[in-house]
């Protein structure tokens, strides 16, 4: 690994690395205490030793002999540090000391013919297996449902890290467990980048890319990660599946998509091939100015259909404007990332469809501050306020319905600020991404469960998709059955039966628990 890029231990009870942690500004503490009542909360976040743990619930010796005794992992840190992931549910739990569905144990695997044999051993034990990348997951796609299984084992991808770069076909073969900036690092030094930043950029994986389709802020120029891979190799229960052997193929379906986005169900993704992009020499931002959301919707359509398209199209409601944007005198706020240097023909097109350029400012500053949401959530909690987020995607033409029935139905259940922007655009469509902002209430997670359900209910009801880009884990499986259908929805069960025949897999994850 690069020695500039080790990785600090992701904070336990929050997000990211400690010594990056922010604090609420002044001015945005007073408007959340004198508009939503906000107040320090009551119970302080527990300490990790206060937390306790009982001991594995099965003997772990057999691990060991398969990864060596030191990649065997059962301290009560170890356990917390892989329990659930990063939605604010839970984190809201973790702060509470709230870990009885802890991980029994932590295993880290050094090959992929050691994921095979573990996989092999906890199906003769009957253990679940949960594949763990970066924890960043906030739809509880970490929280399995262990009813049934004698325990449940963390399978910690981290020295999953190979790298491999093949510069005639522009492809890369990277371990699952690499993380992204180790990644673009490398890549950086031969010219190469993958162009794949989701804000969750920091300590993501290029596994878990993978497992939950993830798609970076600059799919516009780059696509999302499930389009840039080109070969899988995965683990499952019942032996090792290769898949990509050419850049396109008429053999049969494509089965790679059987494993893209399926959340570590079917089986654990050890390394992924990708096609990669030559590396701009720099990336330039510019802010623009669009009287009402419809307005901006239609300039950002434009672009999307009829090119040319930048690196990146970002357009703020009224409300996330009026809150986190510069002085715009009402309106919205638009954000344009280019590679190299801003296209006048973009520019064009945004003023010929009624935008007003504000400079480069509003662009650097979203820029630098892409990968803070995660912190910024952090001290809001640490505040005693509710932070928490909601994205889907349409297309075009129900782009306005989507957006009305998402806002007024997290404003009917959730007493706060309501912010949204469209956050990618795709030719057909768009996907939309709002953040909600409260006062945390006497339960604040039973609250946003409630909020969420409805919330989920008037996505579908809207003709909208259940997740763009946070995947499915437990938040949105009932909505995954919904969307999909019950044929589908038995097609992927079996899947799983035949892959997975005792269901260790990340039980209940993706798809309801089976009972047949």
């Amino acid at each position: 690994m690069p020695h500039s890029l080790r990785m600090t231990p992701m904070r336990w009870s929050g997000w990211g690395d400690p010594a990056h942690a922010v604090s609420l500004p002044p001015r945005l503490r007073a408007l959340l205490e004198d508009a939503l009542g906000v107040r320090p909360p009551e119970r302080p976040t527990v300490t990790l030793d206060e937390i306790g743990l009982p001991a594995p619930g099965f003997d772990p010796v057999g691990l060991g002999a398969i990864v060596g005794e030191g990649y065997v992992r059962t301290s009560a840190e170890d356990r917390i540090r892989h329990t659930r992931g990063k939605s604010t549910v839970d984190l809201l739990r973790i702060r509470a000391g709230a870990v009885h569905d802890a991980p029994d144990v932590v295993v880290v695997p050094g090959s992929h013919d050691e994921v095979l044999a573990i996989l092999d051993w906890c199906t003769r034990q009957r253990i679940a297996v949960v594949p763990f990348g970066g924890g960043t997951s906030v739809v509880g796609g970490l929280a399995p449902n262990r009813t049934g299984f004698a325990g449940v084992v963390a399978l910690d991808l981290a020295r999953l890290d190979t790298f491999e770069i093949d510069p005639v076909s522009r492809t890369a073969t990277l371990g699952a467990g690499l993380r992204a900036p180790v990644a673009e690092e490398l890549l950086a030094a031969q010219g190469f980048t993958l162009g794949h930043f989701p804000q969750s950029f920091e300590y993501a994986t290029i596994g878990g890319f993978a497992a939950t389709r993830s798609s970076g802020q600059y799919s516009v120029r780059y696509g999302r990660f499930d389009e840039l891979v080109v070969a899988l190799r995965v683990a499952t229960a019942r032996g090792t599946v290769d898949l990509g052997r050419a850049p396109r193929s008429g053999a049969g379906p494509d089965l790679r998509q059987l494993f893209l986005g399926s959340e570590g169900t079917l089986g654990v993704i050890t390394e992924v091939t990708v096609r990669l992009h030559r590396a701009p020499t720099r990336y330039a931002y510019t802010g623009w100015r669009f009287g009402t959301f419809p307005d901006g919707v239609a300039a950002l359509r434009r672009l999307a259909q009829d090119g040319p398209v930048p690196a990146m199209l970002r357009l703020s409601d009224e409300y996330e404007t009026a809150l986190t944007g510069p002085t715009t005198d009402g309106g919205c706020l638009a954000v344009v990332a280019y590679e190299d240097g801003p296209v006048p023909a973009v520019e064009a097109v945004l003023r010929d469809a009624g935008g007003t350029p504000l400079g480069e400012r509003p662009g650097q500053d979203w820029a630098r501050g892409r990968f803070q949401g995660p912190y910024l959530r952090d001290a809001l909690l640490d505040a005693g306020a509710f932070a928490e987020t909601v994205e889907t995607a349409t297309f075009w033409s129900g782009l306005p319905a989507l957006y009305e029935a998402v806002r007024s139905s997290l404003l009917e259940s959730v007493p706060g600020f309501v912010l949204g922007h469209v956050s990618h655009v795709y030719p057909t469509g768009a996907s939309l991404y709002f953040t909600i902002v409260c006062a945390q209430g006497p339960d604040p997670v039973s609250q946003w469960q409630q909020a969420k359900q409805a919330v989920n209910a008037a996505i579908l009801g809207a003709g909208g998709t259940i997740s763009h880009h946070h995947g499915v884990g437990t938040d949105h499986a009932a909505g995954l059955a919904e969307e999909i259908g019950p044929l589908m929805l038995d097609t992927l069960r079996s899947v799983k039966r035949q892959l997975d025949p005792a269901g260790i897999l990340n039980p209940g994850i993706l798809l309801a628990r089976d009972s047949g």
